[in-house]
């Protein structure tokens, strides 16, 4: 299982390389430019909300159906077609949610335009999501991991030409449509699939096996709430909060953009291991070596990512906007740190999801959402977006931290203190490479910082906290089987 986990995640990790870097810095960064800060906050903080809203449309099923499929694949003939019925339902209960609170913060014309198509964008994604969990669940790895950049691939395609032939005329609203046509043709491509595998599909509503459903997955879909509210409430409150909060949501958004890139990248690890540990458990198998394995090959790269672009923060920030780059900066050198607690959370938060310890994650959750919302309310109204960014960071913190725990409580985990040891060296390392590139090296910034990070990296296999023997191993045992 391990030796599969690396394989399919070195596929993973390849073909997200080679689209989502383009499509956040080179697609999504030209939208904020060409639109200004203004109107991309205020698609921010809509985006933000109807995310948060989300658990009304995927009620935990995404991931109890991911779990169930991995352990028991012969559930999906019986489970599509009444899964699909049920996500229908809560389409509409997710539209008539978001009009409430639409109502409620008053929207103009505008903002009713672009919610009512960021809502049906979330339903498009939620489905997706849905259709890939019984890809993953039954082990098609490949196959989902090239539907995971589909969407990708058609916006940049789709926007790529609208800023190239339209770009006096774009607006924020292109940008949305844009995402609408990419999101339902990936849903085609996905359902086609997946019904080619089930070999049956028919629409009928089973009263009694939907709520079952719903039963089931309630804790799942709590935790998706209690989690949306504490990572996407930021840009909401920034919006509601001040007088110039799309501005500030807009600033909250540019220095975001890269802590969303490459926590995209993180949420790879989970979609791995979460039919794996789910399976792994299932059979009893000791999930320690794996659970090892994988939060070492996340957390390094993560630790030197976030040490070195601390560093050029600044150099970073003025390549990528026009304005308010100063401030970015500053927000994004608070914000980044949070890279590191999401990174671990993304292997023991699904750890314990596998092992369906919902209870736990939930109160965890909640305690996470209920901090940072105190924080943000108390910070935001005179720091902003600095505020905000300051108040995710310590949630992040806190959460994971008692996420790890948990973990280390619950499967006896000894202490790595070895490891813990070579990393608190290798950002020694990374440290010193860092000061020493900039102050020493003639050379422009980008490429010292290149040079910088790949140095850091490699001095984790010089420390042997990763070894190139034991994965070039691992990868030729499973060519063999």
């Amino acid at each position: 299982m391990k030796r599969t986990f690396i394989i399919n995640l070195i596929l993973l990790v390849f073909l997200n390389l080679l689209v989502k870097p383009f499509w956040i810095f080179g697609i999504d960064r030209t939208v904020q430019n060409t639109v200004g800060a203004h109107d991309y906050g205020m698609y921010a903080a809509l985006f933000s909300l109807s995310i948060i809203l989300n658990i009304f449309l995927d009620m935990g099923i995404t991931n109890f159906n991911n779990r169930n499929i991995a352990q028991h694949n012969h559930l999906l003939q019986k489970y599509f077609s009444n899964m699909v019925v049920l996500k229908l339902l809560l389409a509409v209960l997710y539209a008539a949610i978001g009009a409430v609170i639409g109502l409620f913060l008053h929207f103009d014309a505008q903002r009713w335009v672009l919610f009512a198509f960021l809502l049906f964008n979330q339903f498009l994604l939620s489905l997706v999501l849905y259709l890939r969990s019984n890809i993953s669940g039954l082990q098609y790895f490949k196959t989902d991991s090239l539907i995971s950049v589909v969407d990708r691939l058609l916006l940049i395609a789709l926007c790529g030409f609208l800023l190239l032939a339209h770009r006096n005329s774009f607006t924020i609203e292109c940008f949305v449509y844009a995402q609408t046509i990419a999101y339902m043709l990936t849903a085609i491509i996905a359902f086609v699939f997946v019904y080619r595998k089930a070999q049956f599909f028919r629409l009928r509503f089973n009263a009694a096996f939907l709520k079952l459903i719903v039963k089931q997955s309630y804790p799942f879909a709590l935790l998706v709430l209690l989690m949306g509210l504490y990572t996407r409430m930021d840009m909401v409150m920034l919006e509601t909060m001040l007088p110039t909060g799309a501005e500030q949501a807009g600033v909250y958004a540019q220095s975001f953009r890269i802590l969303d890139a490459v926590t995209a990248f993180a949420y790879l690890f989970s979609t791995l291991l979460l039919p794996m540990f789910a399976r792994m458990l299932k059979h009893r198998e000791p999930v320690g070596q794996l659970t090892h394995l994988s939060f070492l090959l996340l957390i390094v790269p993560t630790l030197v990512f976030v040490i070195t672009t601390i560093t050029y923060k600044t150099e970073l920030m003025t390549l990528m906007y026009h304005d308010h780059v100063r401030e970015s900066a500053q927000i994004y050198g608070i914000l980044i740190l949070s890279f590191v607690p999401i990174s671990s959370a993304y292997i023991f938060g699904t750890l314990l999801t596998a092992n369906n310890n919902l209870k736990t994650l939930n109160i965890i959750a909640g305690g996470g959402m209920l901090l940072n919302f105190a924080l943000n309310y108390a910070v935001i109204p005179r720091y902003g977006a600095l505020g905000a960014a300051l108040a995710s960071v310590l949630t992040q913190y806190i959460t994971c931290a008692l996420q790890m725990f948990m973990c280390k409580r619950i499967f006896t985990f000894s202490f790595p203190f070895k490891s813990l040891a070579l990393l608190l060296l290798c950002c020694i390392i990374t440290v010193l490479l860092c000061y020493y590139g900039k102050k020493m090296l003639n050379l422009h910034w980008i490429y010292t910082m290149i040079y910088t990070m790949i140095a850091g990296f490699c001095s984790a296999f010089a420390l042997r906290l990763i070894s190139v023997k034991d994965l070039v191993n691992t990868i030729k045992k499973q060519e063999l089987q």
